[in-house]
């Protein structure tokens, strides 16, 4: 595989969407294979357009990753005094 193609997966993993949106995700992955196709610059420039486009789809629909920060663990800390004070 080479370099679009390479990042392309890597994304894709790591926005966990390939086995939701397995269609799309090979789509991806086709498109940025074209890009890296040496050959037709047009039809490079068009893969490279389209896969833009279905990227942006497919960051629109992948999960948010939980991630917590100072904030998130401040209030994780109230309610979890809460519900122990409430059992009490």
């Amino acid at each position: 595989m080479s370099t679009v193609a390479e990042a392309i997966t890597e994304e894709i993993e790591q926005l966990g969407i390939r086995d939701k949106h397995p269609g799309l995700a090979q789509l991806a992955i086709t498109l940025a294979s074209s890009v890296d196709t040496p050959g037709n610059a047009t039809a490079q420039a068009n893969a490279a357009r389209e896969l833009r486009a279905v990227m942006e789809d497919l960051r629109k629909i992948a999960p948010v990753a939980p991630e917590m920060d100072r904030v998130d663990e401040l209030a994780q800390k109230r309610e979890d005094g809460l519900v122990r004070a409430r059992r009490a």
